[in-house]
């Protein structure tokens, strides 16, 4: 019995000090990076000194959803540490990238946790409650985390609108970072609701040929919609956010847009997903399991793709791509003032 009480008086200890820990790395990364800024801001006009309510801000809304979020498994330990490192970022550089990541984050995390029982039956590798580590949290926050730091470089910490003709290269990075962020949205959507809610089986995005759920490179309409719509979530709460924040927006060109590019983004984004899944990962049947896998054995009749890429670096590809391409064909349709 005093052994028990004492085991979980240590676990206690530990969860302290390691919350503890936490804080510490964050509040000196934080001050570091403000120190940084200020001094920065004395030799060049175009990095504009943090304002201590922002860096403030910055630090306290990662803190608390992480730590909320590792309470209810959501992140593992490593992933709260890269999450709070990617919401610092996006949070000292633009309030509306702060909420495409939080609505991207929120919504994939219940969709991750809905009908987890069917899940389970379909997925050998699901895990209860989605909980995330630190390599998934960088595949979808790594690519929006540089982005926001050259945003930052670009025109200092602050909220803008989206306008080719007046900040072109900041508009550029702007919408990189919606589409990266709309992009893994779109995929998580798609994957969480797909299989739950489609009645017919998934199809092969490359031939077309009906394969089991689970198969990478399958798609349904339910999922296409559903991406469609994980975009347009993350694409609301960026263009709410700009209605909230960014001063004189009336002398802009119309941010409508933002919602509908999030939207293409998702769409696109799971379908590029899909396509590179179908022919860079692995999938097959493992008879002695009854489930699709990702791995070769003895019991296991290959579907199709070959072993070159995880999950993992076919997001991190698919968010690349869509960062680097899509903001190219919105210039061509946004409007002028």
């Amino acid at each position: 019995m005093m052994f028990y009480e004492g085991d979980i008086l240590m676990k206690e200890y530990v969860t302290m000090m390691t919350d503890m820990i936490v804080l510490c790395f964050t509040l000196a990364l934080s001050l570091a990076f403000w120190i940084i800024s200020m001094a920065a801001s004395a030799y060049s006009g175009t990095l504009q000194p943090v304002s201590p309510w922002r860096w403030l801000f910055s630090i306290l809304v990662p803190l608390t959803i992480t730590s909320r979020s590792l309470k209810r498994r959501s992140l593992d330990l490593s992933g709260a540490l890269g999450a709070m490192l990617v919401g610092f970022v996006l949070t000292m550089a633009n309030m509306s990238f702060l909420a495409s990541l939080f609505a991207f984050f929120m919504t994939s995390s219940k969709l991750t946790r809905w009908k987890g029982e069917i899940k389970k039956r379909i997925d050998p590798e699901y895990k209860e409650g989605g909980q995330r580590n630190w390599v998934q949290v960088f595949c979808n926050g790594g690519v929006p985390t540089e982005l926001a730091l050259l945003y930052m470089i670009e025109v200092g910490p602050g909220e803008m609108p989206v306008d080719f003709g007046k900040q072109y290269s900041a508009s550029w990075m702007c919408l990189s970072l919606l589409g990266a962020l709309a992009c893994s949205a779109g995929d998580t959507w798609a994957s969480e609701v797909g299989p739950v809610l489609s009645k017919s089986r998934p199809r092969l995005i490359t031939n077309w040929r009906e394969v089991p759920v689970g198969t990478n490179g399958g798609v349904t309409p339910v999922g296409l919609v559903a991406s469609l719509l994980g975009g347009l979530t993350v694409g609301m709460a960026y263009f709410v956010t700009q209605l909230l924040l960014v001063q004189d927006l009336h002398l802009a060109v119309p941010q409508w847009p933002i919602a509908v590019y999030g939207g293409m983004a998702g769409l696109l984004g799971s379908l590029l997903d899909s396509f590179l899944g179908a022919n860079m990962q692995y999938s097959g049947y493992d008879e002695s399991i009854g489930k699709v896998v990702s791995y070769e054995s003895r019991t296991t009749k290959r579907i199709c793709g070959k072993p070159i890429l995880d999950n993992n670096a076919v997001n991190l590809f698919s968010s690349i791509l869509i960062a680097i391409l899509l903001p190219g064909v919105a210039w061509g349709f946004w409007p002028r003032g």
